[in-house]
């Protein structure tokens, strides 16, 4: 079974916004809701400014699903991180606990009172069935129903967002990384991208 995850190349990412855009137009976003966003990293630091597209990364041990009081939030066979909306009170602490600030409410009237959360769902949908009608009004399209990548990565006009089984992304990234002269001098490569060796062979045996 495949393990869905994000991974965005900062050497590729121009800030285009692109994915932003996908993704509300596709999902039918609420209003003051970013499922996914830019963020620009040493702004106006020449040589050192990088920009990446976040949104949640569906966490293999998500911490919004650890502070939920209500448990709504649930993991697909995919490893997709998903919520059921019609559970969700509101009280904002995964907002708190996720890293990437993934979670966000829609804010309504005068007084910004929040609403059901709502957050990226890697065109997962949600608890509803499949395709429904009931489905895409509360969490958007169900790309990954229908055979599709999240809207966002496929919209990247530089494939700077990957989206998909995270094996096949990390051959990607890794690929990527080695041509452009890098690899395992890189901090943390190993742990990360780098295969498994195959273990030597014991003394005296026949090859």
């Amino acid at each position: 079974m495949a393990r869905m995850k994000f991974l965005c190349d900062a050497e590729r990412c121009i800030e285009c916004n692109g994915c932003v855009t996908a993704c509300k137009q596709e999902n039918e976003v609420p209003w003051g809701v970013n499922r996914r966003r830019v963020v620009t990293i040493s702004d106006g630091i020449v040589g050192a400014e990088k920009s990446i597209s976040v949104a949640c990364m569906h966490c293999s041990d998500a911490p919004c699903m650890a502070v939920c009081p209500v448990d709504c939030f649930y993991r697909t066979e995919e490893g997709v991180v998903l919520h059921d909306k019609d559970l969700c009170i509101g009280c904002g602490y995964c907002f708190y606990a996720c890293p990437f600030g993934a979670p966000q409410f829609p804010q309504a009237g005068a007084f910004g009172l929040r609403g059901k959360m709502d957050k990226c769902t890697f065109c997962a949908g949600g608890p509803e069935k499949d395709l429904s009608k009931e489905e895409f009004a509360k969490y958007g399209s169900n790309r990954l129903a229908q055979g599709k990548l999240p809207a966002c990565a496929e919209m990247c006009s530089t494939k700077a967002l990957l989206g998909g089984d995270g094996d096949v992304i990390a051959d990607i990234y890794r690929q990527r990384v080695l041509k452009r002269g890098k690899g395992s001098e890189v901090w943390g490569w190993g742990t990360a991208y780098g295969k498994p060796d195959r273990k030597a062979a014991p003394a005296g045996a026949k090859s």
